[in-house]
Protein backbone atom coordinates (compact mmCIF):
# COMPACT_ATOMS: atom_id res chain seq x y z
CA UNK A 1 0.00 0.00 0.00
CA UNK A 2 1.34 3.33 -0.76
CA UNK A 3 2.76 5.48 2.19
CA UNK A 4 0.62 8.70 0.54
CA UNK A 5 -2.66 6.69 0.72
CA UNK A 6 -4.90 7.57 3.89
CA UNK A 7 -6.68 4.74 4.99
CA UNK A 8 -9.35 6.36 5.96
CA UNK A 9 -10.60 6.93 2.42
CA UNK A 10 -8.67 3.66 0.78
CA UNK A 11 -12.02 1.96 0.07
CA UNK A 12 -12.82 4.91 -1.88
CA UNK A 13 -9.56 4.44 -3.44
CA UNK A 14 -9.79 0.84 -4.50
CA UNK A 15 -13.57 1.53 -6.24
CA UNK A 16 -16.07 1.23 -3.00
CA UNK A 17 -18.79 3.83 -3.89
CA UNK A 18 -22.44 3.99 -2.85
CA UNK A 19 -23.93 0.99 -5.39
CA UNK A 20 -21.47 -1.45 -3.08
CA UNK A 21 -22.35 -0.42 0.28
CA UNK A 22 -25.57 -1.25 -0.65
CA UNK A 23 -25.28 -4.54 -1.29
CA UNK A 24 -23.22 -4.94 1.52
CA UNK A 25 -25.64 -3.24 3.89
CA UNK A 26 -25.81 -3.24 7.86
CA UNK A 27 -23.47 -5.67 9.03
CA UNK A 28 -20.19 -6.35 11.37
CA UNK A 29 -18.38 -7.54 8.53
CA UNK A 30 -15.56 -5.29 7.13
CA UNK A 31 -15.23 -4.88 2.98
CA UNK A 32 -12.08 -5.69 1.76
CA UNK A 33 -10.64 -5.92 -1.89
CA UNK A 34 -8.91 -9.34 -3.31
CA UNK A 35 -5.07 -7.78 -4.30
CA UNK A 36 -3.60 -11.28 -4.75
CA UNK A 37 -4.01 -15.04 -4.61
CA UNK A 38 -1.53 -17.55 -3.31
CA UNK A 39 -1.56 -21.16 -2.46
CA UNK A 40 -4.56 -21.19 -0.67
CA UNK A 41 -4.35 -17.28 1.18
CA UNK A 42 -5.98 -14.69 -0.26
CA UNK A 43 -3.95 -10.84 -0.05
CA UNK A 44 -7.01 -8.62 0.85
CA UNK A 45 -6.59 -4.42 1.01
CA UNK A 46 -9.31 -2.60 3.24
CA UNK A 47 -9.49 0.29 5.30
CA UNK A 48 -7.09 -1.25 7.99
CA UNK A 49 -4.39 -1.96 5.59
CA UNK A 50 -3.23 -5.27 3.73
CA UNK A 51 -3.49 -8.60 5.19
CA UNK A 52 -3.50 -12.38 3.52
CA UNK A 53 -6.45 -14.15 4.88
CA UNK A 54 -8.03 -17.90 4.07
CA UNK A 55 -11.64 -18.40 3.09
CA UNK A 56 -14.09 -19.42 6.14
CA UNK A 57 -16.08 -22.59 5.43
CA UNK A 58 -18.95 -21.89 3.27
CA UNK A 59 -16.99 -20.01 0.77
CA UNK A 60 -14.06 -23.02 0.87
CA UNK A 61 -16.93 -25.30 -0.16
CA UNK A 62 -18.47 -23.77 -2.66
CA UNK A 63 -14.95 -22.93 -4.26
CA UNK A 64 -14.26 -26.39 -4.15
CA UNK A 65 -17.33 -27.55 -6.29
CA UNK A 66 -16.54 -24.46 -8.74
CA UNK A 67 -13.29 -22.36 -8.98
CA UNK A 68 -15.58 -19.55 -10.71
CA UNK A 69 -17.35 -19.49 -6.87
CA UNK A 70 -13.99 -18.31 -5.45
CA UNK A 71 -12.45 -14.86 -4.60
CA UNK A 72 -10.26 -14.15 -7.52
CA UNK A 73 -7.70 -10.25 -7.50
CA UNK A 74 -10.41 -7.80 -8.29
CA UNK A 75 -13.16 -9.13 -5.76
CA UNK A 76 -15.04 -7.22 -3.49
CA UNK A 77 -15.34 -9.62 -0.36
CA UNK A 78 -16.64 -9.51 3.44
CA UNK A 79 -14.14 -10.58 6.01
CA UNK A 80 -15.40 -11.99 9.18
CA UNK A 81 -13.48 -12.11 12.62
CA UNK A 82 -14.10 -14.87 14.94
CA UNK A 83 -13.79 -14.84 18.62
CA UNK A 84 -10.45 -16.24 18.55
CA UNK A 85 -8.79 -13.18 16.74
CA UNK A 86 -9.11 -15.85 13.65
CA UNK A 87 -10.42 -13.79 10.12
CA UNK A 88 -11.36 -15.43 7.09
CA UNK A 89 -12.94 -14.33 4.20
CA UNK A 90 -16.85 -14.72 4.59
CA UNK A 91 -18.76 -14.33 1.07
CA UNK A 92 -17.61 -12.50 -2.63
CA UNK A 93 -19.82 -9.22 -3.13
CA UNK A 94 -21.30 -9.85 -6.39
CA UNK A 95 -19.27 -9.23 -9.32
CA UNK A 96 -20.32 -6.39 -11.49
CA UNK A 97 -17.36 -7.81 -14.60
CA UNK A 98 -15.26 -10.82 -14.57
CA UNK A 99 -12.53 -11.58 -16.97
CA UNK A 100 -12.87 -15.71 -17.49
CA UNK A 101 -11.02 -17.81 -19.85
CA UNK A 102 -11.76 -21.44 -20.05
CA UNK A 103 -9.06 -23.67 -18.16
CA UNK A 104 -6.07 -24.66 -20.44
CA UNK A 105 -5.97 -28.59 -20.63
CA UNK A 106 -9.13 -29.85 -22.05
CA UNK A 107 -11.49 -29.31 -19.40
CA UNK A 108 -14.31 -27.98 -19.17
CA UNK A 109 -13.96 -25.85 -16.13
CA UNK A 110 -13.62 -22.02 -16.24
CA UNK A 111 -11.41 -19.42 -14.61
CA UNK A 112 -11.43 -15.60 -12.98
CA UNK A 113 -8.58 -13.78 -14.16
CA UNK A 114 -10.16 -10.98 -12.36
CA UNK A 115 -13.30 -8.95 -11.49
CA UNK A 116 -14.90 -5.78 -11.16
CA UNK A 117 -12.61 -4.42 -13.71
CA UNK A 118 -13.88 -1.24 -15.85
CA UNK A 119 -11.66 -1.46 -18.32
CA UNK A 120 -9.56 -4.86 -20.10
CA UNK A 121 -6.87 -4.09 -22.06
CA UNK A 122 -5.18 -6.30 -24.63
CA UNK A 123 -1.36 -5.56 -24.64
CA UNK A 124 0.79 -6.31 -27.40
CA UNK A 125 4.76 -5.12 -27.96
CA UNK A 126 5.47 -3.83 -31.06
CA UNK A 127 9.35 -5.43 -30.79
CA UNK A 128 7.81 -7.66 -33.07
CA UNK A 129 5.28 -8.12 -35.34
CA UNK A 130 1.62 -8.55 -33.54
CA UNK A 131 -0.43 -12.00 -34.76
CA UNK A 132 -3.89 -10.39 -35.47
CA UNK A 133 -5.50 -13.62 -34.57
CA UNK A 134 -4.29 -13.91 -31.04
CA UNK A 135 -5.26 -10.35 -30.56
CA UNK A 136 -8.71 -11.49 -31.99
CA UNK A 137 -8.91 -14.06 -29.50
CA UNK A 138 -7.93 -11.84 -26.68
CA UNK A 139 -10.39 -8.81 -27.58
CA UNK A 140 -13.02 -11.52 -27.71
CA UNK A 141 -11.79 -12.54 -24.07
CA UNK A 142 -12.13 -8.49 -23.15
CA UNK A 143 -15.70 -8.21 -25.00
CA UNK A 144 -16.82 -11.47 -23.32
CA UNK A 145 -15.79 -9.32 -19.33
CA UNK A 146 -18.32 -6.70 -19.52
CA UNK A 147 -15.91 -4.63 -19.19
CA UNK A 148 -14.82 -1.94 -21.88
CA UNK A 149 -12.17 -3.38 -24.25
CA UNK A 150 -8.97 -1.31 -25.16
CA UNK A 151 -5.74 -2.10 -26.73
CA UNK A 152 -2.20 -0.90 -26.18
CA UNK A 153 0.68 -1.64 -28.10
CA UNK A 154 3.45 -1.35 -26.11
CA UNK A 155 7.14 -0.38 -26.88
CA UNK A 156 6.01 1.79 -29.45
CA UNK A 157 9.62 3.28 -29.65
CA UNK A 158 10.71 0.49 -31.10
CA UNK A 159 8.62 0.08 -33.92
CA UNK A 160 8.64 2.94 -37.30
CA UNK A 161 5.69 1.49 -38.39
CA UNK A 162 3.51 2.07 -34.89
CA UNK A 163 0.65 4.37 -36.19
CA UNK A 164 0.18 2.15 -39.30
CA UNK A 165 -0.01 -1.46 -36.96
CA UNK A 166 -2.53 0.48 -35.07
CA UNK A 167 -4.56 1.61 -38.15
CA UNK A 168 -4.43 -2.14 -38.90
CA UNK A 169 -6.00 -3.40 -36.32
CA UNK A 170 -9.08 -0.96 -35.40
CA UNK A 171 -9.93 -1.87 -39.40
CA UNK A 172 -10.37 -5.33 -37.57
CA UNK A 173 -11.58 -4.41 -34.04
CA UNK A 174 -13.75 -1.81 -35.23
CA UNK A 175 -15.46 0.55 -31.77
CA UNK A 176 -12.26 -0.20 -30.12
CA UNK A 177 -9.96 1.81 -28.67
CA UNK A 178 -6.22 1.33 -29.73
CA UNK A 179 -3.16 3.26 -27.98
CA UNK A 180 0.25 3.23 -29.18
CA UNK A 181 2.25 3.09 -25.71
CA UNK A 182 6.27 3.55 -24.59
CA UNK A 183 7.32 3.87 -21.18
CA UNK A 184 11.08 5.74 -22.85
CA UNK A 185 9.52 8.84 -24.57
CA UNK A 186 5.99 8.55 -23.11
CA UNK A 187 3.73 8.22 -25.49
CA UNK A 188 0.39 7.13 -24.69
CA UNK A 189 1.13 6.50 -21.06
CA UNK A 190 -1.33 9.86 -19.49
CA UNK A 191 -4.21 8.16 -21.65
CA UNK A 192 -3.70 4.62 -19.84
CA UNK A 193 -3.43 6.64 -16.35
CA UNK A 194 -6.91 8.14 -17.36
CA UNK A 195 -7.95 5.17 -17.88
CA UNK A 196 -7.01 3.52 -14.65
CA UNK A 197 -7.96 6.96 -12.90
CA UNK A 198 -11.79 5.98 -14.14
CA UNK A 199 -11.86 2.49 -12.29
CA UNK A 200 -9.62 -0.78 -12.29
CA UNK A 201 -7.82 -1.70 -15.66
CA UNK A 202 -6.77 -5.31 -16.06
CA UNK A 203 -3.51 -6.08 -18.32
CA UNK A 204 -4.15 -9.39 -20.42
CA UNK A 205 -1.55 -10.78 -22.92
CA UNK A 206 1.60 -12.74 -23.85
CA UNK A 207 4.71 -12.89 -22.20
CA UNK A 208 7.23 -10.19 -22.86
CA UNK A 209 4.24 -7.87 -24.03
CA UNK A 210 5.48 -4.62 -21.20
CA UNK A 211 2.85 -5.64 -18.92
CA UNK A 212 4.85 -5.47 -15.79
CA UNK A 213 6.59 -2.39 -17.09
CA UNK A 214 4.37 -0.59 -17.76
CA UNK A 215 2.68 -0.66 -14.13
CA UNK A 216 6.35 0.25 -12.60
CA UNK A 217 5.95 3.47 -15.03
CA UNK A 218 2.35 4.90 -13.66
CA UNK A 219 3.28 3.77 -10.41
CA UNK A 220 6.23 5.27 -10.45
CA UNK A 221 8.46 2.50 -8.87
CA UNK A 222 9.62 -1.32 -9.52
CA UNK A 223 6.60 -2.65 -7.54
CA UNK A 224 6.50 -5.12 -10.08
CA UNK A 225 10.09 -7.73 -11.43
CA UNK A 226 10.71 -7.88 -15.56
CA UNK A 227 13.06 -9.45 -17.38
CA UNK A 228 14.50 -9.05 -20.66
CA UNK A 229 13.17 -10.71 -23.54
CA UNK A 230 14.95 -14.29 -25.12
CA UNK A 231 17.34 -14.73 -28.12
CA UNK A 232 14.45 -15.78 -29.99
CA UNK A 233 12.00 -13.01 -29.40
CA UNK A 234 9.71 -15.15 -27.27
CA UNK A 235 8.29 -13.39 -23.93
CA UNK A 236 9.71 -14.94 -20.27
CA UNK A 237 7.17 -15.27 -17.65
CA UNK A 238 7.82 -12.93 -15.02
CA UNK A 239 4.30 -12.25 -13.45
CA UNK A 240 3.52 -15.37 -11.95
CA UNK A 241 0.11 -14.59 -10.11
CA UNK A 242 -2.54 -11.93 -10.91
CA UNK A 243 -2.00 -8.73 -8.56
CA UNK A 244 -4.08 -6.00 -8.30
CA UNK A 245 -1.76 -2.51 -7.90
CA UNK A 246 -3.06 0.89 -6.17
CA UNK A 247 -1.90 4.18 -8.39
CA UNK A 248 -0.79 6.97 -6.91
CA UNK A 249 -3.12 8.62 -8.91
CA UNK A 250 -5.63 7.50 -8.26
CA UNK A 251 -7.71 3.95 -9.77
CA UNK A 252 -5.76 0.47 -9.87
CA UNK A 253 -4.59 -2.00 -12.59
CA UNK A 254 -4.29 -5.61 -13.17
CA UNK A 255 -1.35 -7.77 -13.64
CA UNK A 256 -1.54 -11.30 -15.35
CA UNK A 257 0.97 -14.06 -15.71
CA UNK A 258 1.23 -14.09 -19.94
CA UNK A 259 -1.10 -15.97 -21.63
CA UNK A 260 -0.03 -18.74 -23.59
CA UNK A 261 -3.23 -20.37 -24.20
CA UNK A 262 -6.62 -18.56 -24.23
CA UNK A 263 -9.95 -20.66 -24.30
CA UNK A 264 -13.08 -19.18 -24.85
CA UNK A 265 -16.32 -19.42 -22.62
CA UNK A 266 -19.27 -20.80 -23.96
CA UNK A 267 -21.28 -17.66 -24.59
CA UNK A 268 -20.45 -15.92 -27.47
CA UNK A 269 -20.83 -12.98 -26.61
CA UNK A 270 -17.49 -11.69 -26.85
CA UNK A 271 -17.00 -13.35 -30.54
CA UNK A 272 -20.03 -12.00 -31.91
CA UNK A 273 -18.37 -8.52 -30.54
CA UNK A 274 -15.39 -9.07 -31.78
CA UNK A 275 -16.41 -9.82 -35.24
CA UNK A 276 -19.27 -7.42 -35.26
CA UNK A 277 -18.28 -7.16 -39.63
CA UNK A 278 -18.45 -11.05 -39.74
CA UNK A 279 -22.20 -11.14 -37.92
CA UNK A 280 -23.07 -8.13 -39.97
CA UNK A 281 -23.16 -10.46 -43.33
CA UNK A 282 -24.60 -13.41 -41.99
CA UNK A 283 -27.27 -11.71 -41.27
CA UNK A 284 -27.86 -10.75 -45.10
CA UNK A 285 -27.27 -14.62 -46.48
CA UNK A 286 -30.57 -16.13 -47.62
CA UNK A 287 -30.84 -19.15 -45.32
CA UNK A 288 -30.86 -18.68 -41.44
CA UNK A 289 -28.96 -21.63 -41.58
CA UNK A 290 -26.48 -20.73 -44.03
CA UNK A 291 -22.91 -22.67 -43.78
CA UNK A 292 -21.05 -20.31 -45.86
CA UNK A 293 -20.02 -23.15 -48.27
CA UNK A 294 -22.43 -23.14 -51.84
CA UNK A 295 -25.58 -22.01 -50.48
CA UNK A 296 -27.32 -19.67 -52.89
CA UNK A 297 -26.96 -15.47 -52.21
CA UNK A 298 -24.91 -15.76 -49.05
CA UNK A 299 -23.09 -12.68 -48.18
CA UNK A 300 -20.33 -14.46 -46.57
CA UNK A 301 -18.93 -16.04 -49.57
CA UNK A 302 -19.97 -12.73 -51.63
CA UNK A 303 -17.59 -10.37 -49.53
CA UNK A 304 -14.57 -13.39 -49.61
CA UNK A 305 -15.01 -13.00 -53.21
CA UNK A 306 -14.95 -9.81 -53.54
CA UNK A 307 -12.27 -9.05 -51.00
CA UNK A 308 -14.42 -7.26 -48.44
CA UNK A 309 -13.96 -10.15 -46.06
CA UNK A 310 -10.29 -10.91 -45.56
CA UNK A 311 -9.59 -15.04 -45.51
CA UNK A 312 -7.27 -14.80 -42.68
CA UNK A 313 -10.16 -13.59 -40.61
CA UNK A 314 -12.98 -15.24 -41.49
CA UNK A 315 -11.16 -18.18 -41.09
CA UNK A 316 -10.28 -17.25 -37.41
CA UNK A 317 -14.10 -16.34 -37.01
CA UNK A 318 -14.46 -20.45 -38.22
CA UNK A 319 -11.68 -21.67 -35.51
CA UNK A 320 -13.26 -19.66 -32.36
CA UNK A 321 -16.60 -20.75 -33.54
CA UNK A 322 -15.71 -23.97 -33.69
CA UNK A 323 -13.94 -23.62 -29.93
CA UNK A 324 -17.01 -22.05 -28.35
CA UNK A 325 -19.26 -24.86 -29.30
CA UNK A 326 -17.08 -27.56 -28.41
CA UNK A 327 -16.91 -25.62 -24.72
CA UNK A 328 -20.26 -25.63 -24.48
CA UNK A 329 -20.89 -28.94 -25.55
CA UNK A 330 -18.20 -30.16 -22.81
CA UNK A 331 -20.03 -27.66 -20.03
CA UNK A 332 -23.26 -28.83 -20.58
CA UNK A 333 -21.92 -33.10 -20.31
CA UNK A 334 -20.24 -31.52 -16.81
CA UNK A 335 -23.15 -29.91 -15.17
CA UNK A 336 -25.09 -33.08 -16.24
CA UNK A 337 -22.45 -35.29 -14.71
CA UNK A 338 -22.40 -33.00 -11.85
CA UNK A 339 -26.21 -33.43 -11.19
CA UNK A 340 -26.21 -37.43 -11.44
CA UNK A 341 -23.34 -37.44 -8.95
CA UNK A 342 -25.70 -35.11 -6.71
CA UNK A 343 -28.89 -37.32 -7.15
CA UNK A 344 -27.10 -40.92 -6.21
CA UNK A 345 -25.41 -38.88 -3.04
CA UNK A 346 -28.66 -38.31 -2.20
CA UNK A 347 -30.12 -41.25 -3.05
CA UNK A 348 -27.16 -42.96 -1.07
CA UNK A 349 -28.02 -40.92 2.05
CA UNK A 350 -31.65 -41.88 2.08
CA UNK A 351 -31.07 -45.32 1.92
CA UNK A 352 -28.63 -44.93 5.00
CA UNK A 353 -31.28 -42.96 6.95
CA UNK A 354 -34.01 -45.64 6.64
CA UNK A 355 -31.45 -48.32 7.64
CA UNK A 356 -30.46 -47.03 11.35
Amino acid sequence: MPDSVDPDDLLTRLGWDDRWAAMLGPTALRPARVTRVDRGLYGVLGAAGPDRHGLGPNLLEAAAHDPLDGPCVGDWVTLRDWPDDRVTIDAVLPRRTVLVRAQVGGTSHEQALAANVTTTAVVAGLDQQPSMTKLERLIALAWESGAAPVVLLTKADLARDADDVAADLMSVAPGIEVICCSVLDGRGIERVRELAAAGTVALVGSSGAGKSTLINELVGADVLATRDIRSDGRGRHTSVRRELVLLPSGGCLVDTPGLRGVGLSDTGEGLAATFADVEALIAQCRFTDCAHETEPDCAVRAALDDGRLDVRRYESWQKLQREVAWMARRKDARLRADELKRWKRRTKDQRSARHR
